[in-house]
């Protein structure tokens, strides 16, 4: 299997798919990884903000992630 630039993408799919499937309560807080409130000024630390870029991703991915994984299934029923 050589490595082309379709694979790179589709892994890039698939790496993005797995960040959207993650649920904070069932998984990601049984981790230590919960919504944890810090105060006023404090800057966020690492834990912190890849929470941010989690939910980010979460919300800003949602429905150009269906498009993306409806034209990779095709292309993959079509092409192999």
């Amino acid at each position: 299997m050589a490595f082309t630039l379709y694979s790179l993408l589709e892994a890039t799919l698939l790496c993005l798919n797995a960040v959207c499937v993650l649920h904070e309560e069932r998984f990601l807080a049984k981790i230590g990884w919960a919504t944890d409130h810090r105060g006023f000024g404090e800057a966020p630390g690492m834990k912190t903000q890849i929470m941010n870029l989690i939910r980010s991703i979460r919300t800003v991915m949602r429905i150009p992630l269906i498009g993306l994984n409806i034209v990779t299934i095709i292309f993959k029923l079509l092409l192999g």
